[in-house]
């Protein structure tokens, strides 16, 4: 297939409104551009967003809390040049490609042929460059810029192209990322093809949330906001490097991970010793995938029938709720911040003493719509045809809506 033939399958895929669709064929408007910090804004009634073509990642969502008062309810940083400059690579508001999580021995297999991707993630002196493969390789999607093909008052779409044999992964992708606010929504599609080889593909947004915007006089971390899998009562089980083992184990009701008999603030359990090592080794928090099982209700409309998670400060009144396509969801408790990463302007208290303006750990939470996470490493799970594309068939698609409301009083 001609790439103009693969571009306009994409398009279709998309569904873009015509207004951002005209620049696919090279011309066009390309709305507003990007701001002096590098940064592209869309905004709706309720909502302002940024991102950047640094990993295409949302830098910047500002909403007004129930008091009225603006709050950047994401991390990252002030302008677009330092995200490449971090060292640490907190992959903040990244697209994770293209698999994203961790691939068990940077290693998979597929049609008798194995493939070896780059390694990223704890060392050992038998592998000085990581056991495992998190997100893509080391120089996965949200290491790379994307182009902006589309920018609109309300929407933006990036895209990339992944060459065959980049990172070690086969084939060819050609991938667009296309963000949209609506009053109090924030959605997002990603869709990718497989061009020239069949490839798995498994992609995931990396948003750092804190829905006090890190100005909450009271804590300077999340432990407070509340937490809803409605769901999820079983998840992926793990080794102590979060590896997935081929179990899928039950969150018994009142157990640390918990989250779908009933709301419970992220730091219910900190006291409670089976969370100690819940996140990895000499770990304490969550760094978890959990199942969304929706199925054995009858047929679902994702977009109407429920959210899969919900988190809800009452300090601030934000809440949000996770509406998705997808049948897994990570939770990361931001168990590695260290303190080190400085606040944005938009977010803190400029006049507090008692909260450095740093992410301490705990600060926030990631929240990762996704499939099962190494399932190319279990076929005995039978996710082939979530996580394996080929060439000519079907492309993988992620659509998510994340909706905010005010609701200072309860997560009801």
């Amino acid at each position: 297939m001609h790439l103009n033939a693969h571009l306009a399958a994409l398009g279709a895929a998309l569904l873009l409104p015509a207004a951002s669709a005209q620049t696919y064929g090279g011309g066009g408007s390309k709305g507003p551009g990007p701001d002096k910090d590098g940064l592209y804004w869309i905004k709706s009634e309720g909502l302002q967003a940024a991102f950047i073509t640094y990993g295409a990642s949302l830098t910047h969502l500002l909403l007004n809390d129930q008091y009225g008062i603006p709050r950047d309810v994401v991390a990252g940083f002030d302008n677009a040049t330092y995200y490449e400059l971090d060292k640490q690579h907190n992959h903040f508001g990244g697209v994770p490609g293209r698999y994203a999580n961790r691939i068990k021995n940077s290693t998979f297999e597929l049609d008798g042929q194995s493939y070896h991707i780059s390694p990223n993630e704890n060392p050992t002196a038998d592998a000085p460059l990581g056991a495992d493969t998190l997100h893509g390789g080391k120089d996965g999607w949200d290491w790379r810029n994307f182009t902006v093909v589309a920018h609109t008052d309300d929407s933006i779409t990036f895209t990339i192209v992944d060459p065959d044999g980049k990172e070690g992964f086969p084939g060819e992708v050609v991938s667009y990322i296309t963000y949209t606010v609506t009053d109090l929504t924030w959605d997002f599609k990603m869709v990718a093809l497989a061009t020239t080889k069949k490839t798995p593909i498994m992609l995931s947004s990396h948003v750092y949330w804190n829905l006090d915007g890190f100005a909450n006089n009271e804590t300077s971390t999340v432990l407070n906001h509340t937490f809803h899998l409605p769901y999820s009562g079983q998840r992926v089980g793990v080794d102590n490097i979060l590896i997935p083992t081929g179990d899928i184990l039950a969150n018994k009701e009142g157990s640390v991970n918990d989250f779908w008999s009933a709301p419970k603030q992220i730091g219910a359990s900190f006291d409670d010793p089976e969370l100690k090592g819940n996140c990895g080794f000499n770990c304490t928090g969550y760094d978890n995938c959990w199942l969304v099982n929706r199925a054995q209700n009858g047929p679902y409309d994702w977009r109407s029938d429920g959210y899969v998670a919900r988190l809800h400060s009452a300090w601030s009144g934000i809440q949000l709720d996770v509406y998705s396509d997808q049948e897994a969801f990570q939770l990361y408790s931001c168990n590695g911040q260290n303190g080190s990463v400085t606040l944005k302007t938009t977010q803190g208290l400029h006049d507090n003493a008692d909260f450095p303006r740093t992410i301490p750990q705990y600060g926030c939470v990631v929240m990762e719509v996704e499939d099962w996470i190494d399932a190319i490493n279990q076929p005995a799970w039978g996710r082939q045809d979530k996580q394996i594309f080929t060439p000519g068939g079907d492309p993988y698609v992620l659509q998510a809506s994340y909706r905010f409301s005010i609701n200072g009083t309860s997560s009801k």
